[in-house]
């Protein structure tokens, strides 16, 4: 029977075909070929989750609703879920501002492949002159337009000019293809959207019948008590065929991402930041009132998964490499050689996660869960190039110590591509459930030679730092392995940066930048060096709890920092118990020179004028 609109208000709705919910769940997926070598289904004719991998992946949506015979006959599942997602609609559509309801009509009248960007930050607009990318959609109209917009090409833009990403025949040329590529045959939401029927949020609330058969509105609209409110000059840009004219999944969102994450492949030096963008424009498709929360979280697993199949994809293994070097290249010549640090916006990495932590669930009702969580096949590709040091199998790792956690019935869909956090897996490790050894090539360029990993890190492993490059620490972070630097730099740049364990410096250097860093268990500096920052009147920037040893070869490299006088011993060190002495001290800073003193459980340097 139909659903009334006020039960749509009350219990949401979305769901598969006719069939297709039985096939759907986790337990099914082990059964069926993975994704990333099936996704070439994703195709119109193939609208089951047994014959479409995308609409597969994508069922754990019937566990809170499945879908009748016509876009308006389906059974909601679970009410509650439901309900807040329309709710939560209802809530944005009519709290929203003029200047967001604006920013609403350009995310979806501009190509998605252009909206996205804007995470290139600083180097956006040297992206668009390169790649000759444009767009006829970069304002609002003040109110409805007469008839419907579509992005054009305007007029002067330089000669080759594309929409989308760009023109293939550009300067980055390559990154464009890759972007298309990624965008291409079996990309579409459309599927999806035919499969699981499920009504816009619009077309859901008031108090009637879903469809109306009475008055039209000046759009032709049947006439709603809505309490959806979408942007004023969007109403002409809405289908008038339900059937075929879905929530779920958000077509938007999935372009959006695709488009996001095949850039980020391409220039990684703003991976965390395309992320972010691809979350902060999906999020308008609800401020619009297109769309509801489960339908853009829907756009983003989807689309998550077909860029990830693509780029495993062996027809596109030189097209992939092809297009990071030639983004790398291209940048290199226009901002020099440190495109990483070109690339930095001056956007604190908080404020990015301010943008993404809410939408990653949109606060939906979560069940109780222990579904473990196992990396879909492929997934460890999307960080090839953002952790270039990692092999395969520790980029899985931090996929897996990354994710989100199980009990969102989307998310925890078959193959679980929903939990994945590639936010969070941009800053490394969630956790070391095993020793994890990671090689830096101080030769190498970007990422492969320096890099930090922000997350808080726990587990029982521990790290063992090797090659010439650096890697710095700035979580919270409890692991309880230990810590071994071997060579190149580890960076500690919080007080609990090197964990639960005890520490060793066997080669290489440790460098403490936070004002104070503690050990909690024992420190052994063999060899190599320890660096830190020394302060007048200030505690030592380095605390042990356990014994320290220090070796024969040991150096210790002081930087002073605040210039002045230093009448008293300035302490460096403090532990239960000091044995041995480091071979020398460095003064990094001109005009002072230093003398070691070991008393007991402290070091400290008596500094004098050079």
């Amino acid at each position: 029977m139909n659903v009334s609109r006020r039960s749509l208000l009350l219990a949401g709705a979305a769901g598969l075909v006719a069939g297709s919910a039985s096939s759907g769940g986790p337990a099914a997926a082990a059964a069926v070929t993975a994704f990333v070598d099936s996704y070439r289904t994703n195709l119109p004719a193939n609208l089951t989750a047994d014959t479409n991998a995308a609409v597969r992946i994508l069922s754990g949506f019937a566990k809170v609703w499945s879908t009748g015979t016509a876009w308006n006959t389906g059974t909601a599942r679970d009410e509650a879920f439901l309900r807040a997602n329309i709710r939560y609609v209802v809530r944005t559509t009519r709290h929203r501002t003029a200047a967001e309801a604006a920013r609403s009509f350009i995310v979806d009248r501009q190509h998605q492949s252009h909206s996205v960007i804007a995470g290139l930050g600083p180097l956006a607009d040297i992206y668009k002159a390169g790649a000759l990318a444009v767009t006829g959609i970069t304002t609002a109209p003040e109110t409805t337009p007469a008839t419907t917009v579509s992005d054009t090409v305007p007029a002067g833009s330089p000669a080759g000019s594309a929409l989308g990403a760009g023109s293939p025949a550009s300067a980055l040329g390559k990154v464009v293809t890759l972007v298309n590529t990624v965008r291409g045959t079996w990309s579409s939401g459309n599927p999806s959207k035919f499969a699981y029927q499920y009504p816009r949020p619009w077309r859901m609330t008031g108090d009637s019948t879903v469809v109306d058969t009475g008055a039209v509105d000046e759009f032709g609209y049947p006439v709603y008590d809505s309490d959806v409110v979408v942007t004023p000059q969007l109403l002409r840009q809405r289908s008038t065929n339900p059937a075929e004219d879905g929530g779920y999944v958000s077509g938007h969102t999935n372009a959006l991402y695709m488009a996001a994450l095949a850039f980020a492949y391409a220039v990684p030096e703003r991976f965390q930041e395309l992320v972010t963008t691809a979350y902060d424009l999906a999020h308008t498709r609800i401020v619009s009132g297109m769309h509801s929360p489960a339908d853009v979280i829907g756009g983003r697993v989807l689309g998550t998964a077909l860029t990830a199949a693509i780029l495993n994809d062996p027809a596109n293994a030189t097209l992939k490499t092809e297009a990071r070097a030639q983004a790398l290249a291209y940048f290199q010549a226009k901002v020099g050689p440190d495109v990483t640090a070109a690339a930095r916006s001056g956007a604190e990495r908080d404020a990015n996660a301010a943008i993404v932590e809410p939408k990653q669930t949109y606060g939906l009702p979560a069940r109780r869960s222990n579904l473990r969580f196992e990396v879909p096949t492929g997934a460890e590709v999307l960080l090839e190039t953002r952790l270039p040091y990692l092999d395969a199998a520790q980029r899985r790792e931090v996929l897996r110590t990354t994710a989100l956690a199980a009990g969102n019935p989307i998310l925890d869909g078959p193959e679980q591509w929903g939990r994945i956090n590639l936010f969070a897996a941009a800053d490394g490790y969630g956790a070391f459930d095993a020793t994890v050894a990671v090689t830096l090539d101080a030769a190498a360029t970007g990422f492969a030679a320096a890099d930090t990993w922000r997350n808080d890190i726990d587990g029982r492993g521990g790290l063992l730092k090797l090659g010439t490059g650096t890697l710095s620490l700035t979580g919270d972070n409890c692991y309880r392995g230990g810590t071994t630097v071997a060579r190149g730099t580890l960076v500690a740049a919080h007080r609990k940066a090197l964990g639960a364990g005890d520490v060793t410096v066997s080669g290489g250097t440790l460098r403490l930048t936070a004002p104070k860093v503690h050990v909690s268990g024992s420190a052994r500096l063999s060899a190599g060096t320890l660096s830190l920052t020394v302060r007048p009147h200030g505690a030592p920037p380095l605390t042990v709890g356990d014994d320290v040893v220090i070796g024969a070869n040991a150096v210790l490299k002081v930087a002073v920092a605040q210039a002045g006088r230093y009448d008293s011993p300035v302490p460096v060190l403090k532990a239960r118990r000091v044995r041995g002495r480091f071979a020398r001290v460095v003064v990094t800073t001109p005009g002072y020179a230093a003398t070691l003193i070991h008393h007991g459980d402290t070091v400290a340097l008596r500094l004098r004028r050079a």
